[in-house]
């Protein structure tokens, strides 16, 4: 006989991420789509049946923040995000993206000047992505992403600081305010995106963010340098259109920032401005800031204010990995700045500048500075050495490695445990004086071939899970597809699960909540439910894995072939019981199955404007 339905998932306890308590009951899929939810539904009508008792069963997760702008190009599928039970993800954050393609006009080349630094991708990998770029307009971006073997759905906001380049070109747009007839021309490309159905528009204020090619090298990208006019007149087209404003602060003008985020406000500008800023974290050396940031919020939304605003947070550990030189937060502090402004394949040139005596006096002066707040915190206690030249160091701080090089100086040769160490030390000889000078022999001395970690931010369960489940808040900033070697929050949708969990199944209906139809309300995507009718993207979770899974020993650091890169990622393995993109499964515990990439699953989303 025929069979009604292709899957039919059997005895999951189901979260519709209504927010509602979960129910156990079956759902059946046809077509792609949910065709049918409910207790005690007939094994005989599907083609395939599977037994989920003991599952959880929601509607695949959406990533808010992610910069897959250019990994979607080289590998469709997203792989990374998949296995941890993502379905959706929203890109063009930061004001940078490819909707405009790939810019390269005159000696112009915008997506390797911006994205190199900014989120730390290599150049070889960015120049690859850009060389496959055939569309130079918004329009047929969304077509080419039509065409592609999609694995999750894709939204696109577009990018400030790219649609600066489009009008002005790098040089003007990061020297000069737009004249009369740019402004109309950038007002006019961002009508005609919003038509089109992008979700939203990205900008950025983060004063640390620097382009990577010469000349421009001491310069930001183009979004930080627009005025408030040039904002206001923006933001109005994309208020009219009641899309999103993706937004990031200036940490040092706290009043700019704050006179920014008033553009979400109804009541000043007659409509609300849906504003997704970055972001509130429990910072470890601004340990009372998390508290301004949900005050700030809760004003922006109270009845005074009429907006729609939320801070991102990231569900986990703000962990940062650094190879040497190489990591983010040394834009933040200017003595480590000019290190970041050598490609990183030049290993000289960063040694030319650790070698100068000027420099290392300079840095000495200002690692001791209290008046210099910085993320990076100058603190050999807290930074932990993962992988180097010297084995024994491995999992040790670096206050332990300098202490042991002092006492081997002061005459306790026994304090190398091996011949390599012994060597180490007798080539620190120079840097005894201070944490400082020792902190820039191992950058001299190793480059990236010593790598460690620290801790920025999240590292309090109790704040964390106050942040994360704030009524002005949404799961976010996940970074996911950049930071290659620095960051590794693939499964920070799984983190807000697993926070919720020991809470009770309420708070995990509320999570769930959080991580689908809530942000998909906000950002208009036509997904985030499973109402019978709709796309099947379905992720299943086994809970007893889940409570049992620790990000910190599953993370691992891998070459992938696409990239001709190494990565930082996480393995969750287990914790995912399966996904289905349209209907068609792509994950099984384990391993992908052979659809994933190779075939047409996930949408190009335009705005759908669902109610909230």
């Amino acid at each position: 006989m025929d069979k009604q339905w292709d899957t039919l998932i059997r005895g999951a306890l189901v979260f519709d991420g209504s927010g509602a308590p979960p129910v156990t009951e079956d759902l059946a899929i046809a077509n792609g789509r949910v065709a049918a939810r409910g207790p005690g539904l007939d094994p005989a009508q599907a083609r395939e049946v599977h037994d989920a008792d003991g599952l959880w069963l929601m509607p695949g997760l959406i990533d808010i923040h992610t910069h897959f702008d250019l990994e979607v190009e080289l590998s469709p599928g997203l792989t990374e995000v998949v296995r941890h039970g993502t379905t959706t993800v929203v890109f063009g954050n930061c004001s940078l993206g490819t909707s405009f393609g790939s810019q390269r006009y005159g000696r112009d080349d915008p997506i390797l000047d911006c994205f190199a630094r900014v989120e730390n991708i290599p150049k070889h990998v960015l120049r690859s992505c850009v060389d496959l770029m055939d569309w130079d307009n918004t329009g047929d971006y969304l077509k080419h992403l039509d065409g592609l073997n999609l694995g999750p759905n894709v939204a696109a906001l577009i990018p400030h600081s790219m649609l600066r380049i489009e009008v002005m070109g790098t040089d003007a747009a990061i020297s000069r305010d737009p004249t009369p007839e740019e402004m109309k021309q950038m007002e006019t490309l961002l009508e005609d995106a919003m038509q089109q159905g992008y979700v939203g528009f990205s900008t950025d204020n983060i004063p640390f963010h620097y382009l990577a090619n010469e000349p421009n090298t001491k310069a930001k990208i183009p979004s930080p340098y627009a005025r408030h006019g040039e904002y206001r007149r923006l933001l109005d087209v994309v208020r009219k259109h009641d899309r999103v404003w993706q937004a990031t602060p200036d940490a040092l003008n706290r009043i700019a920032t704050f006179k920014r985020f008033l553009y979400t406000s109804g009541r000043l500008f007659g409509k609300p401005l849906r504003t997704s800023a970055l972001t509130a974290i429990d910072l470890v050396h601004q340990r009372e800031v998390w508290k301004t940031f949900l005050g700030l919020a809760r004003f922006l939304n109270s009845w005074l204010m009429k907006g729609k605003f939320h801070f991102q947070v990231l569900s986990a550990p703000f962990q940062l990995w650094c190879e040497g030189p190489v990591n983010p937060v040394f834009e933040e502090f200017a003595t480590t700045r000019p290190l970041l402004e050598c490609d990183l394949e030049d290993r000289e040139g960063r040694r030319k500048i650790l070698e100068n005596p000027a420099y290392i006096a300079k840095f000495e002066r200002d690692w001791s500075d209290k008046n210099i707040i910085s993320t990076f915190q100058r603190n050999l206690n807290i930074m932990f050495v993962d992988s180097s030249p010297v084995p024994e160091w491995t999992g040790e701080q670096m206050a332990q490695i300098f202490d042991r090089i002092k006492r081997y100086h002061a005459g306790e040769t026994s304090a190398a445990r091996s011949p390599a160490e012994a060597t180490a030390c007798v080539a620190a000889a120079d840097s005894l004086r201070s944490d400082a000078v020792f902190f820039l022999h191992l950058l001299r001395e190793y480059d990236r071939e010593i790598r460690f970690h620290f801790t920025v931010g999240n590292d309090r369960p109790e704040i964390l899970e106050q942040l994360l489940f704030d009524k002005h808040t949404l799961p976010g900033f996940n970074d996911s597809g950049a930071h290659l070697i620095n960051m590794a929050f693939f499964d920070g949708n799984l983190m807000t699960l697993k926070i919720a969990q020991p809470r009770g199944l309420a708070r995990v209906a509320e999570a769930v909540k959080r991580l689908t139809s809530a942000p998909a309300a906000f950002f208009g995507l036509d997904t985030g439910t499973i109402e019978v009718g709709r796309q099947a993207d379905i992720t299943l979770v086994d809970p007893e894995a889940l409570a049992a899974y620790d990000s910190d020993a599953n993370r691992q650091k891998v070459y992938r072939d696409f990239l001709r890169e190494e990565q930082i990622v996480n393995r969750s393995d287990g914790v995912v019981d399966g996904v289905y993109i349209a209907g068609v499964r792509v994950w099984n515990r384990d391993h992908f199955l052979p659809a994933l990439g190779q075939q047409k699953l996930g949408r190009a989303l335009r705005y759908a404007g669902r109610a909230e």
